[in-house]
């Protein structure tokens, strides 16, 4: 079995984890032993746990789930050169890696929190030597795709990083409008979780507008609640949330 090594022990680190511990040997580097302890309950499974100082990377593969903030502060406590590492760090660039960290490559991934039951959309780039080795790691949590530049993962990131986030905005929304008309809160939340589940699998084979063409009939009850949602320039607030997103990823 595989060893991959987590520099970090955040929900990300945590999530990635869940998804590869059935594949790979999980090791954890962090600053406090009490939290990597709890990393290791969570997981349910034993782990080999390291403190952040002095840590030796020598010839690992590395997955680096530490906040972007604290790139140079850890690369002060670190010592030798990786085999490899996976960032998963939002708007990090490779450059910025190499410079702090000592390593013969960098791959920038960006999972998001659907890692931790193996369904999430990771988008990948960077050393092109390394293609095969991240997809096959990445696809132990989900499904990936593999990005021709950092301005691209960028973007992906205000999508699909970000994204499980406006799902559950617009998940609570809707079981909240229910339950505004008068649904139980209990039957709001179960039809609203069947909801996703199912158009989760539709969406994988059926364009969203052929989707909704489907739904919609003339003069019918998705046609009025598809007007209130343009009226609420629910359409415009997407693209704009994917827009500041990246903007926000390209700051960092």
């Amino acid at each position: 079995m595989k060893t991959i090594i987590f520099i970090g022990n955040g929900n990300m680190a945590l999530s990635i984890a869940q998804g590869l511990k059935n594949s790979y040997k999980i090791e954890v580097v962090g600053r406090n032993i009490n939290k990597l302890q709890a990393f290791e309950d969570a997981l349910s499974i034993k782990i080999e746990k390291y403190l952040l100082d002095g840590f030796d990377m020598t010839n690992k593969s590395i997955i680096l789930c530490v906040k972007p903030a604290n790139v140079e502060e850890i690369s002060q406590k670190l010592r030798g050169k990786a085999k490899i590492i996976y960032s998963v760090l939002a708007g990090t660039s490779i450059e910025k890696i190499k410079t702090n960290l000592a390593t013969n490559a960098v791959v920038r991934a960006m999972p998001n929190l659907a890692a931790s039951v193996s369904k999430s959309m990771t988008t990948l780039t960077g050393d092109a030597a390394f293609k095969e080795e991240a997809i096959e790691l990445l696809n132990a949590i989900g499904t990936t795709r593999w990005l021709a530049n950092e301005k691209e993962i960028d973007i992906a990131t205000a999508l699909a990083g970000s994204g499980p986030a406006y799902l559950a905005l617009m998940a609570e929304a809707l079981a909240d409008g229910a339950v505004k008309q008068g649904l139980k809160r209990d039957d709001a939340m179960a039809i609203m979780r069947g909801l996703f589940g199912g158009f989760g699998e539709l969406i994988q084979t059926i364009h969203p507008a052929l989707l909704k063409d489907g739904v919609m009939s003339p003069g019918g009850t998705t046609a009025a609640g598809y007007d209130a949602l343009e009226e609420g320039n629910v359409r415009h607030s997407c693209i704009n949330a994917v827009q500041k997103a990246y903007e926000k990823a390209k700051e960092l």
